[in-house]
Protein backbone atom coordinates (compact mmCIF):
# COMPACT_ATOMS: atom_id res chain seq x y z
CA UNK A 1 0.00 0.00 0.00
CA UNK A 2 0.96 3.46 -1.33
CA UNK A 3 2.10 5.74 2.01
CA UNK A 4 -0.35 8.87 3.03
CA UNK A 5 2.58 10.59 4.14
CA UNK A 6 6.00 10.50 3.34
CA UNK A 7 8.24 8.96 6.20
CA UNK A 8 11.75 9.91 7.83
CA UNK A 9 13.79 8.81 10.31
CA UNK A 10 13.45 10.79 13.80
CA UNK A 11 15.62 11.82 15.98
CA UNK A 12 16.84 10.21 18.92
CA UNK A 13 15.32 12.58 21.56
CA UNK A 14 11.91 11.82 20.53
CA UNK A 15 12.02 7.86 19.53
CA UNK A 16 14.22 7.06 23.05
CA UNK A 17 11.99 9.12 25.25
CA UNK A 18 9.02 7.14 24.04
CA UNK A 19 10.27 3.99 24.17
CA UNK A 20 11.23 4.60 27.45
CA UNK A 21 7.89 5.76 28.88
CA UNK A 22 6.28 2.52 27.51
CA UNK A 23 9.65 0.77 29.31
CA UNK A 24 8.66 2.32 32.39
CA UNK A 25 4.86 1.33 32.39
CA UNK A 26 6.19 -2.28 31.69
CA UNK A 27 8.61 -2.25 34.53
CA UNK A 28 5.60 -1.12 36.71
CA UNK A 29 3.84 -4.04 36.13
CA UNK A 30 7.38 -6.28 36.29
CA UNK A 31 8.64 -4.11 39.71
CA UNK A 32 5.33 -4.94 41.40
CA UNK A 33 5.05 -8.37 40.69
CA UNK A 34 8.64 -8.48 42.31
CA UNK A 35 7.37 -6.48 45.38
CA UNK A 36 8.86 -2.58 44.39
CA UNK A 37 7.00 -0.71 41.51
CA UNK A 38 9.13 2.48 41.74
CA UNK A 39 12.44 0.35 41.20
CA UNK A 40 10.57 -0.76 38.14
CA UNK A 41 9.43 2.34 36.73
CA UNK A 42 13.17 3.43 36.90
CA UNK A 43 14.70 -0.11 35.71
CA UNK A 44 12.07 -0.21 32.79
CA UNK A 45 12.69 3.17 31.37
CA UNK A 46 16.50 3.30 31.83
CA UNK A 47 16.66 -0.51 30.10
CA UNK A 48 14.25 0.29 27.36
CA UNK A 49 15.48 3.49 26.41
CA UNK A 50 19.42 2.15 26.67
CA UNK A 51 18.05 -0.85 24.25
CA UNK A 52 16.36 1.81 21.34
CA UNK A 53 19.38 3.91 21.10
CA UNK A 54 21.64 0.24 21.35
CA UNK A 55 19.48 -0.59 18.25
CA UNK A 56 19.01 1.81 16.10
CA UNK A 57 22.31 3.52 16.63
CA UNK A 58 25.04 0.54 16.78
CA UNK A 59 23.16 -2.69 15.54
CA UNK A 60 20.96 -0.53 12.86
CA UNK A 61 20.19 -3.73 11.08
CA UNK A 62 16.46 -4.68 12.40
CA UNK A 63 15.61 -8.12 12.05
CA UNK A 64 19.13 -9.06 13.49
CA UNK A 65 18.18 -6.35 16.43
CA UNK A 66 15.28 -7.85 17.06
CA UNK A 67 15.99 -11.63 17.28
CA UNK A 68 19.09 -10.40 19.85
CA UNK A 69 16.26 -8.44 22.15
CA UNK A 70 14.24 -11.50 22.11
CA UNK A 71 17.25 -13.78 23.20
CA UNK A 72 18.16 -11.46 25.23
CA UNK A 73 15.59 -10.15 27.40
CA UNK A 74 14.04 -14.20 27.34
CA UNK A 75 17.96 -15.06 28.94
CA UNK A 76 17.19 -11.95 31.81
CA UNK A 77 13.32 -13.72 32.36
CA UNK A 78 14.77 -17.04 32.69
CA UNK A 79 17.11 -16.41 35.56
CA UNK A 80 15.27 -14.34 37.07
CA UNK A 81 11.97 -15.91 36.96
CA UNK A 82 11.99 -19.58 35.60
CA UNK A 83 10.33 -20.29 32.21
CA UNK A 84 6.84 -18.19 32.38
CA UNK A 85 9.44 -14.73 32.76
CA UNK A 86 11.53 -16.68 29.88
CA UNK A 87 7.86 -16.38 28.07
CA UNK A 88 7.11 -12.73 28.88
CA UNK A 89 10.97 -11.54 28.33
CA UNK A 90 10.58 -12.76 24.91
CA UNK A 91 7.50 -10.83 24.03
CA UNK A 92 9.12 -8.04 25.69
CA UNK A 93 12.11 -8.60 23.61
CA UNK A 94 10.22 -8.51 20.27
CA UNK A 95 8.18 -5.90 20.90
CA UNK A 96 9.95 -2.99 22.61
CA UNK A 97 13.06 -4.07 19.49
CA UNK A 98 9.83 -3.37 16.69
CA UNK A 99 8.68 -0.29 18.74
CA UNK A 100 12.20 1.20 18.95
CA UNK A 101 12.21 0.51 14.55
CA UNK A 102 8.54 1.82 14.24
CA UNK A 103 9.21 4.80 15.88
CA UNK A 104 12.78 5.03 14.60
CA UNK A 105 12.21 5.06 11.03
CA UNK A 106 9.17 7.23 11.12
CA UNK A 107 6.57 4.38 10.16
CA UNK A 108 3.89 5.35 12.47
CA UNK A 109 2.64 7.72 10.29
CA UNK A 110 3.17 6.14 7.23
CA UNK A 111 -0.89 5.60 7.01
CA UNK A 112 -1.80 9.14 8.51
CA UNK A 113 -2.64 11.85 6.17
CA UNK A 114 -0.07 14.31 6.19
CA UNK A 115 -1.67 17.29 7.70
CA UNK A 116 -2.37 15.60 11.21
CA UNK A 117 -0.12 18.37 13.83
CA UNK A 118 1.61 16.21 15.99
CA UNK A 119 -0.81 16.69 18.63
CA UNK A 120 -3.32 15.21 16.43
CA UNK A 121 -0.73 12.76 15.44
CA UNK A 122 -0.35 11.69 19.80
CA UNK A 123 -4.16 11.42 20.26
CA UNK A 124 -4.39 9.26 17.41
CA UNK A 125 -2.38 6.73 18.93
CA UNK A 126 -3.01 7.86 22.60
CA UNK A 127 -6.63 6.91 21.92
CA UNK A 128 -5.79 3.61 20.54
CA UNK A 129 -3.25 3.00 24.12
CA UNK A 130 -6.41 4.20 25.83
CA UNK A 131 -8.63 1.43 24.42
CA UNK A 132 -5.81 -1.39 24.91
CA UNK A 133 -5.04 -0.42 28.00
CA UNK A 134 -8.88 -1.18 29.13
CA UNK A 135 -9.29 -3.90 27.62
CA UNK A 136 -6.58 -6.03 29.00
CA UNK A 137 -8.07 -4.47 31.88
CA UNK A 138 -11.28 -6.54 31.43
CA UNK A 139 -9.92 -9.56 30.51
CA UNK A 140 -7.25 -10.40 32.71
CA UNK A 141 -9.30 -11.61 35.49
CA UNK A 142 -10.91 -14.26 32.48
CA UNK A 143 -7.10 -15.15 31.42
CA UNK A 144 -6.15 -15.89 35.15
CA UNK A 145 -9.53 -17.69 35.79
CA UNK A 146 -8.87 -19.89 33.16
CA UNK A 147 -5.76 -21.52 33.44
CA UNK A 148 -6.17 -21.74 37.43
CA UNK A 149 -9.08 -23.93 36.82
CA UNK A 150 -6.41 -27.02 35.73
CA UNK A 151 -5.12 -26.76 38.72
CA UNK A 152 -4.14 -30.34 40.27
CA UNK A 153 -4.25 -29.23 43.60
CA UNK A 154 -7.77 -27.54 45.61
CA UNK A 155 -6.01 -24.15 45.22
CA UNK A 156 -7.00 -20.36 44.24
CA UNK A 157 -3.21 -19.73 43.55
CA UNK A 158 -1.19 -20.76 41.02
CA UNK A 159 1.34 -23.67 42.35
CA UNK A 160 5.13 -23.95 41.43
CA UNK A 161 3.94 -27.01 39.43
CA UNK A 162 2.35 -24.76 37.70
CA UNK A 163 4.46 -22.03 37.33
CA UNK A 164 7.19 -24.06 36.04
CA UNK A 165 5.01 -25.42 33.68
CA UNK A 166 5.02 -29.23 34.89
CA UNK A 167 2.32 -31.36 33.90
CA UNK A 168 2.22 -32.77 37.18
CA UNK A 169 0.92 -29.12 38.55
CA UNK A 170 -2.44 -29.72 35.60
CA UNK A 171 -5.33 -31.99 36.19
CA UNK A 172 -9.14 -32.22 35.08
CA UNK A 173 -10.26 -33.18 38.50
CA UNK A 174 -12.38 -30.17 38.79
CA UNK A 175 -14.03 -30.31 35.49
CA UNK A 176 -14.20 -33.80 36.71
CA UNK A 177 -15.81 -33.13 39.96
CA UNK A 178 -18.36 -30.54 38.16
CA UNK A 179 -19.93 -33.55 35.70
CA UNK A 180 -19.67 -36.07 38.59
CA UNK A 181 -21.85 -33.55 41.09
CA UNK A 182 -25.54 -33.98 41.37
CA UNK A 183 -25.63 -30.31 42.75
CA UNK A 184 -23.86 -29.22 39.63
CA UNK A 185 -25.58 -30.75 37.56
CA UNK A 186 -29.37 -30.04 38.85
CA UNK A 187 -27.79 -26.67 38.40
CA UNK A 188 -26.86 -26.75 34.88
CA UNK A 189 -30.43 -28.84 34.06
CA UNK A 190 -32.29 -25.70 35.44
CA UNK A 191 -29.95 -23.23 33.61
CA UNK A 192 -30.55 -25.41 30.31
CA UNK A 193 -34.21 -25.08 30.91
CA UNK A 194 -34.99 -21.70 32.11
CA UNK A 195 -32.58 -20.13 29.53
CA UNK A 196 -33.97 -21.36 26.22
CA UNK A 197 -37.59 -20.67 27.00
CA UNK A 198 -36.84 -17.44 28.25
CA UNK A 199 -34.53 -16.25 25.20
CA UNK A 200 -38.30 -17.44 23.08
CA UNK A 201 -40.88 -15.79 25.21
CA UNK A 202 -38.47 -12.46 24.48
CA UNK A 203 -37.80 -13.37 21.12
CA UNK A 204 -41.44 -13.35 20.41
CA UNK A 205 -42.34 -10.44 22.18
CA UNK A 206 -39.51 -8.46 21.72
CA UNK A 207 -39.61 -9.16 17.91
CA UNK A 208 -43.36 -8.08 17.52
CA UNK A 209 -42.87 -4.79 19.64
CA UNK A 210 -39.87 -3.95 17.74
CA UNK A 211 -41.74 -4.32 14.43
CA UNK A 212 -44.82 -2.12 16.25
CA UNK A 213 -42.46 0.32 17.63
CA UNK A 214 -40.75 1.25 14.37
CA UNK A 215 -44.39 2.31 12.71
CA UNK A 216 -44.32 6.27 12.94
CA UNK A 217 -47.92 6.30 13.46
CA UNK A 218 -48.01 4.59 16.74
CA UNK A 219 -48.98 6.93 19.59
CA UNK A 220 -46.66 7.38 22.31
CA UNK A 221 -43.86 5.27 20.90
CA UNK A 222 -40.77 6.89 22.41
CA UNK A 223 -42.36 6.77 25.92
CA UNK A 224 -42.99 3.19 24.87
CA UNK A 225 -40.16 2.06 24.12
CA UNK A 226 -38.32 3.81 27.20
CA UNK A 227 -40.48 1.54 29.46
CA UNK A 228 -40.11 -1.49 27.67
CA UNK A 229 -35.90 -1.00 27.63
CA UNK A 230 -36.13 0.22 31.15
CA UNK A 231 -35.19 -3.27 32.81
CA UNK A 232 -31.38 -2.72 31.38
CA UNK A 233 -31.74 0.86 32.94
CA UNK A 234 -32.78 0.16 36.07
CA UNK A 235 -30.45 -1.24 38.91
CA UNK A 236 -30.94 -5.24 38.72
CA UNK A 237 -31.32 -5.34 42.77
CA UNK A 238 -34.76 -2.87 42.11
CA UNK A 239 -36.16 -5.32 39.53
CA UNK A 240 -35.48 -8.18 41.42
CA UNK A 241 -37.14 -6.90 44.90
CA UNK A 242 -39.83 -5.80 42.81
CA UNK A 243 -40.44 -9.15 41.07
CA UNK A 244 -40.82 -10.73 44.32
CA UNK A 245 -43.52 -8.16 45.82
CA UNK A 246 -45.82 -8.99 42.47
CA UNK A 247 -44.77 -12.77 42.25
CA UNK A 248 -45.62 -13.21 45.63
CA UNK A 249 -48.83 -12.05 45.47
CA UNK A 250 -49.93 -13.98 42.67
CA UNK A 251 -48.33 -17.24 43.42
CA UNK A 252 -45.45 -17.22 40.72
CA UNK A 253 -42.76 -16.73 43.19
CA UNK A 254 -40.38 -19.74 43.75
CA UNK A 255 -41.80 -21.47 40.45
CA UNK A 256 -40.28 -22.10 37.21
CA UNK A 257 -42.88 -20.09 35.15
CA UNK A 258 -41.88 -16.89 37.20
CA UNK A 259 -37.96 -17.45 36.59
CA UNK A 260 -38.65 -17.80 32.76
CA UNK A 261 -40.77 -14.70 33.23
CA UNK A 262 -38.54 -12.74 34.91
CA UNK A 263 -35.84 -13.75 32.66
CA UNK A 264 -37.71 -13.05 29.79
CA UNK A 265 -38.16 -9.83 30.91
CA UNK A 266 -34.80 -9.03 31.23
CA UNK A 267 -34.18 -10.27 27.45
CA UNK A 268 -36.87 -8.30 25.94
CA UNK A 269 -34.81 -4.93 25.81
CA UNK A 270 -32.40 -6.28 24.03
CA UNK A 271 -34.41 -8.39 21.35
CA UNK A 272 -36.14 -4.67 20.96
CA UNK A 273 -32.43 -3.06 20.70
CA UNK A 274 -31.06 -5.32 17.99
CA UNK A 275 -34.23 -5.68 16.05
CA UNK A 276 -35.16 -2.03 16.12
CA UNK A 277 -31.60 -1.30 14.95
CA UNK A 278 -32.11 -4.02 11.87
CA UNK A 279 -35.36 -2.03 10.47
CA UNK A 280 -33.37 1.19 10.37
CA UNK A 281 -32.07 -0.32 6.99
CA UNK A 282 -35.50 -1.83 6.25
CA UNK A 283 -37.08 -0.93 2.81
CA UNK A 284 -40.66 -0.92 3.70
CA UNK A 285 -41.72 -0.96 0.40
CA UNK A 286 -41.36 -4.52 -0.06
CA UNK A 287 -44.32 -5.05 2.40
CA UNK A 288 -46.18 -3.06 0.51
CA UNK A 289 -45.40 -4.67 -3.14
CA UNK A 290 -46.32 -8.13 -1.18
CA UNK A 291 -49.39 -6.64 0.38
CA UNK A 292 -50.75 -5.62 -3.35
CA UNK A 293 -50.06 -8.82 -4.61
CA UNK A 294 -52.50 -10.31 -2.02
CA UNK A 295 -50.07 -11.52 0.62
CA UNK A 296 -51.48 -11.56 4.01
CA UNK A 297 -50.25 -9.89 6.85
CA UNK A 298 -48.91 -12.75 8.49
CA UNK A 299 -47.94 -14.52 4.79
CA UNK A 300 -45.80 -11.10 4.01
CA UNK A 301 -44.30 -11.20 8.06
CA UNK A 302 -43.05 -14.56 7.06
CA UNK A 303 -41.94 -14.01 3.68
CA UNK A 304 -40.68 -11.01 3.27
CA UNK A 305 -40.41 -9.41 6.35
CA UNK A 306 -38.42 -11.92 8.77
CA UNK A 307 -35.95 -13.15 6.15
CA UNK A 308 -33.98 -9.77 5.98
CA UNK A 309 -34.78 -8.77 9.66
CA UNK A 310 -33.37 -12.38 10.89
CA UNK A 311 -29.69 -11.74 11.36
CA UNK A 312 -31.44 -8.91 14.36
CA UNK A 313 -33.75 -11.45 15.83
CA UNK A 314 -30.98 -13.94 16.42
CA UNK A 315 -28.64 -11.31 17.82
CA UNK A 316 -31.29 -10.15 20.29
CA UNK A 317 -31.86 -13.94 20.90
CA UNK A 318 -28.30 -14.75 21.73
CA UNK A 319 -28.01 -11.40 24.02
CA UNK A 320 -31.63 -12.70 25.60
CA UNK A 321 -30.05 -16.40 26.29
CA UNK A 322 -26.60 -14.78 27.63
CA UNK A 323 -28.15 -12.66 30.18
CA UNK A 324 -30.68 -15.45 31.26
CA UNK A 325 -27.56 -18.25 31.67
CA UNK A 326 -25.20 -15.39 33.50
CA UNK A 327 -27.97 -13.98 36.11
CA UNK A 328 -28.00 -14.50 39.65
CA UNK A 329 -29.73 -11.52 41.11
CA UNK A 330 -32.96 -12.08 39.83
CA UNK A 331 -33.67 -15.98 40.40
CA UNK A 332 -32.02 -15.39 44.18
CA UNK A 333 -35.30 -13.55 44.59
CA UNK A 334 -38.01 -15.08 42.77
CA UNK A 335 -36.75 -18.65 42.26
CA UNK A 336 -36.20 -21.48 45.06
CA UNK A 337 -34.15 -24.67 46.04
CA UNK A 338 -35.92 -26.12 43.25
CA UNK A 339 -35.10 -23.24 40.46
CA UNK A 340 -31.69 -23.16 41.46
CA UNK A 341 -29.35 -22.24 38.37
CA UNK A 342 -25.44 -22.22 37.83
CA UNK A 343 -24.59 -18.58 38.31
CA UNK A 344 -26.67 -19.54 41.85
CA UNK A 345 -25.02 -22.46 42.28
CA UNK A 346 -21.58 -20.90 41.81
CA UNK A 347 -22.63 -17.97 44.06
CA UNK A 348 -23.48 -20.62 46.95
CA UNK A 349 -20.03 -22.15 46.31
CA UNK A 350 -18.02 -18.97 47.26
CA UNK A 351 -19.93 -18.55 50.14
CA UNK A 352 -20.21 -21.60 51.79
CA UNK A 353 -16.93 -23.32 49.88
CA UNK A 354 -14.30 -22.15 48.48
CA UNK A 355 -13.70 -24.92 45.84
CA UNK A 356 -11.71 -24.50 42.14
CA UNK A 357 -14.78 -26.33 40.48
CA UNK A 358 -16.40 -23.03 40.18
CA UNK A 359 -13.58 -21.51 37.98
CA UNK A 360 -13.89 -24.76 35.80
CA UNK A 361 -17.70 -23.96 35.42
CA UNK A 362 -16.37 -20.18 35.33
CA UNK A 363 -13.64 -21.36 32.25
CA UNK A 364 -17.02 -23.29 30.59
CA UNK A 365 -19.43 -20.12 30.62
CA UNK A 366 -16.39 -18.13 29.29
CA UNK A 367 -15.94 -20.41 26.35
CA UNK A 368 -19.97 -20.58 25.70
CA UNK A 369 -20.22 -16.99 25.81
CA UNK A 370 -17.48 -16.67 23.21
CA UNK A 371 -18.72 -19.00 21.05
CA UNK A 372 -21.92 -17.04 21.13
CA UNK A 373 -20.25 -13.63 20.78
CA UNK A 374 -18.38 -14.92 17.32
CA UNK A 375 -21.79 -16.17 16.41
CA UNK A 376 -23.18 -12.71 16.74
CA UNK A 377 -20.06 -11.15 15.41
CA UNK A 378 -20.90 -13.44 11.59
CA UNK A 379 -24.39 -12.22 12.22
CA UNK A 380 -23.75 -8.43 12.21
CA UNK A 381 -21.97 -9.07 9.44
CA UNK A 382 -24.43 -10.32 7.17
CA UNK A 383 -26.71 -8.25 8.35
CA UNK A 384 -24.90 -5.53 6.91
CA UNK A 385 -24.27 -7.40 3.95
CA UNK A 386 -28.27 -7.48 3.30
CA UNK A 387 -28.70 -3.95 4.08
CA UNK A 388 -25.58 -2.99 1.25
CA UNK A 389 -22.78 -1.98 4.00
CA UNK A 390 -19.63 -2.80 3.85
CA UNK A 391 -18.32 -4.36 7.78
CA UNK A 392 -16.31 -2.08 9.47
Amino acid sequence: MTALTPISRTPVSFYASVVAAAGALAGLFVGTAQGSGLLGIIIGAIAMGALAFVLTQVIKAEKPGIWGSVVLLAVIGFLLGGIPALVIGALFGWFFAWFSFWLYEGRYRRKLPPYLTPGQVLWHFAFRVICGAILVFLITPILVVMPLSFNAENFFTFTPEMLRFDPAGYSLKHYRAFFNSSDWQNALRNSVMIAPAATLLSVGFGTLAAIGLSQPHVPFRRAIMAILISPMIVPLIISAAGMYFFYSRIGLQGTYIGVVLAHAALGIPFVIITVTATLVGFDRSLTRAAANMGASPIRTFFKVQMPLILPGVISGGLFAFITSFDEVVVVLFVGSAGQKTLPWQMFIGLREQISPTILAVATLLVVISVMLLTTLELLRRRSERLRGMSPS
